[in-house]
């Protein structure tokens, strides 16, 4: 047995020594080479020290007082406008003090005027529940008035369900990425306002911006996406699609189209959210937004959204709509969860704001006179040009020529605005976070309607301002 074994080792030597010799010679140069590697590998050092070189205790000192740290925050001139306020004594209602003058407020978001009439809702408020909530609603922070405005936001706007927030800015930006994550894909108008883009950021999902109220290049964009989901049919599957409009534009004043939007979605099956800000209590017969204005059912909208700090005077924003749509936001909005829930005395305020919309709803009727008027007066200004609806509370007047940069043409409208108020109309101009923006829009002064303006103040307002582009471009 043992001379077999013998025997065996024997023949397997020989076979080896005979593949070596029959071995290609590139296979043998490579086996070589990888084993060469491996020792190296084995017995050289991961890494090497490097030598010390002691300082010195003067070449330290020398050291330090050559370094200069980076700076925490770009330099900022003390001229900057947004260092420069104009300072407001007393409530921003009709009439306005700023800088100790006082000026009919063409400024303020107080379209339907409910500033002054909510005072005693919120004085009752006040004493009943005190001044905060000291936690957000998750943490005793949900208060019966809470629930109670939920409720009536949610019959006014015909939707199943609402759900407030504390910090008008914060809801959409936290409904958005409530819905939308990683991998899901958003197109929105290139105009869409701050809130909408920070919302968009934090999703981290995949934006694709169409040109402003371009309803052919969304189609575009949309048969895009359509063709790259028929190359990888598993991925579509589970990647969501969303459509992010403005009823009106903060940042123009235009409407969106929001029939055509509707036959896209349903089209390419995609959800819309819509943010009405601008839009609610301002379009429609009752003032319940875009989708009243154009007699669309409400239903074909997946997420609408508001702040309370325009036509209900108060603080804060709501989002409505489907029930599971809005309880998703309870656990995932993020401005929701983590805030410190709204005042009590602010919800009653926007309360009492929806009662006055509910018994007075000619107020809307007299509120889209005003803005056609001033809108009519308006136009001809030499050098300036209206920008956004007829009907929009919000214009924009911007220069029809630049003057040779930006800053040049923000210091021209500055003149403007400050001929306005030291002749007693008050304006303001729009203001944006210029390095953040996505699609920066041009500097304008937005001219601000409200019920409160007599047909005097707004044709007054239009005189002084023609007036002063004269004095300013001319």
């Amino acid at each position: 047995m043992a001379a077999a074994v013998g025997m065996g080792q024997q023949w397997v030597l020989v076979e080896m020594v005979q593949a070596f010799y029959e071995a290609p010679a590139y296979h043998l140069i490579l086996e070589g080479i990888l084993i060469l590697w491996i020792i190296r590998l084995i017995f050289s050092k991961t890494y090497k020290l490097q030598e010390r070189s002691d300082l010195t205790p003067k070449e330290k000192e020398e050291l330090i007082e050559e370094w200069q740290p980076e700076p925490l925050v770009p330099p900022v001139s003390k001229d900057h406008p947004a260092l420069n306020y104009n300072i407001v004594s007393g409530p921003p209602t009709h009439k306005i003090i700023v800088n100790g003058k006082e000026c009919v407020n063409f400024a303020s978001f107080n379209f339907l005027g409910l500033l002054d009439n909510e005072k005693s809702a919120a004085q009752a408020s006040l004493k009943k529940y005190g001044v905060g909530t000291c936690g957000p609603r998750g943490f005793y922070g949900t208060f019966d008035v809470h629930l109670e405005l939920e409720d009536r936001l949610a019959k006014f706007m015909r939707t199943e369900e609402a759900i407030i927030y504390s910090y008008g800015f914060a809801t959409i930006a936290s409904a958005i990425p409530a819905y939308s994550k990683r991998g899901d894909i958003v197109f929105v108008d290139e105009a869409a306002c701050f809130a909408i883009q920070k919302g968009l950021q934090a999703s981290r999902s995949n934006i694709k911006l169409f040109k402003h109220n371009d309803m052919t290049d969304l189609e575009r964009l949309l048969k895009e996406q359509e063709t790259e989901d028929q190359k990888n049919p598993r991925k579509a599957r589970v990647t969501r699609r969303f459509i992010v409009v403005e009823g009106l534009y903060m940042n123009t004043g235009d409407i969106c189209p929001l029939p055509e939007l509707i036959k896209l979605k349903y089209k390419y099956k995609v959800r819309i959210f819509l943010e009405e800000s601008l839009s609610f209590g301002v379009l429609g017969e009752h003032g319940r937004g875009i989708t009243e204005h154009f007699g669309i059912n409400i239903d074909d909208i997946d997420l609408i959204s508001a702040n309370m700090e325009n036509s209900l005077a108060s603080i804060g924003g709501f989002c409505c709509g489907r029930s599971f749509i809005i309880d998703h936001q309870r656990l995932s909005g993020q401005g929701y969860c983590f805030s410190a829930s709204l005042p009590p005395l602010l919800a009653a305020a926007a309360i009492e704001a929806l009662n006055i919309m509910e018994d007075n709803p000619e107020i809307f009727q007299t509120l889209r006179a005003k803005c056609e008027r001033i809108h009519r007066a308006l136009q001809g200004i030499s050098g300036l040009r209206v920008v956004g609806e007829s009907f929009s509370p919000a214009l924009h007047l911007r220069l029809e020529d630049s003057y040779g940069s930006r800053e040049n043409d923000v210091k021209l409208l500055k003149r403007i605005v400050d001929y306005c108020i030291n002749s007693g109309i008050a304006l303001t101009q729009a203001r944006y976070l210029e390095k953040e923006e996505k699609c920066l829009p041009s500097p304008s002064i937005r001219v601000v309607v409200t019920v409160e303006q007599t047909e005097q103040e707004l044709d007054k307002a239009a005189s002084l301002i023609k007036e002063a582009a004269k004095s300013v471009l001319n």
